[in-house]
């Protein structure tokens, strides 16, 4: 038996990650392109051996998802949440990773571990012991602001309140690993020259840090856009979350309430396809941004 020749090795160690890709994203996408490119087609009363069989129809199931009023209303939902989202949780993960940062912080260990821990609990879980807190019969909150935590108007910023608790932590650890890797010499330098702890972090840590926001801000665009686990965690506390609240619970319902496996696949492909496009859409603007400032 011959032994593989020297170029063959690394394909050999590549194997399990080549296995482990197909079987689990390439097979799995593949299948769902499959399916949103057939229906079901019910002859006569859908009664007997034949009746029911499989048609290819093209997009003729993109087409109707792009043109459901739910899915777009359930994007508009989407993007006022994640608009709130995003800058709440950014801008508490790069002030919590600036001040454990400073020279005169005090139980930095003990700070990172507490900002963090959130992270940690499962969002389900995380959820629903929200959830629990916003009930008027249950809650202690209820005692400080007189406020409906689940009614029509403020169902959105309290599921906004549980993805800040839960996602501030991972990307304050992001920014503050980044911010660890930046030479101090630049940091004495800046004082020598008068700067002030404020100025060090708004002219030399914040710009520096550019990048490691740039992918945090990537990853919690698409974590918003996938937005699943708030809403539908909280759905039996209250009757104002309805069964399409966002576009992945339109896709839960297609697909396992209705049983309309083709039209949740179509929907599911043109989620990923406006996830791709205003992830690539925003690492476009700031790549312009900084060829323009470059």
């Amino acid at each position: 038996m011959r032994r593989p020749g020297r170029g063959a090795w690394p394909y050999l160690f590549l194997t399990p990650a080549i296995v482990l890709f197909t079987l689990f994203l390439a097979v799995p996408i593949a299948y769902t392109v499959y399916l949103a490119m057939h229906r079901t087609r019910v002859s006569g009363l859908g009664l007997g051996k034949g009746a029911r069989r499989e048609v290819f129809v093209g997009f003729d199931n993109f087409a109707a998802a792009l043109a459901d009023a739910e899915l777009w209303q359930g994007w508009l939902r989407v993007l006022g949440y994640g608009a709130l989202v995003l800058v709440v949780m950014l801008g508490l993960a790069l002030l919590f990773a600036l001040l454990l940062d400073s020279a005169r912080v005090r139980l930095a260990r003990f700070s990172r571990i507490a900002i963090f821990l959130p992270y940690a609990v499962p969002g389900v879980a995380a959820t629903l012991l929200w959830g629990f807190l916003y009930l008027p019969s249950l809650s202690p909150l209820k005692a400080v602001l007189d406020v409906d935590y689940l009614g029509a108007t403020t169902v959105t910023y309290s599921m906004a309140n549980v993805a800040v608790w839960g996602g501030t932590g991972f990307n304050m650890l992001v920014l503050y690993t980044a911010l660890r890797a930046i030479p101090r010499d630049l940091y004495e330098a800046a004082r020598l020259d008068g700067a002030s702890e404020v100025q060090i972090a708004l002219r030399v840590k914040i710009p520096m840090l550019t990048p490691a926001i740039v992918l945090t801000t990537v990853f919690s665009i698409i974590a918003t856009i996938q937005v699943f686990t708030e809403p539908t965690a909280l759905r039996p506390l209250t009757n104002t979350i309805s069964s399409t609240w966002s576009p992945l619970m339109k896709v839960y319902r297609d697909a396992f309430v209705t049983g309309d496996l083709y039209s949740a696949a179509a929907t599911s492909i043109v989620i990923a396809a406006i996830s791709l496009f205003l992830s690539f859409g925003f690492l476009r603007v700031v790549r312009d941004r900084a060829f323009r400032e470059g």
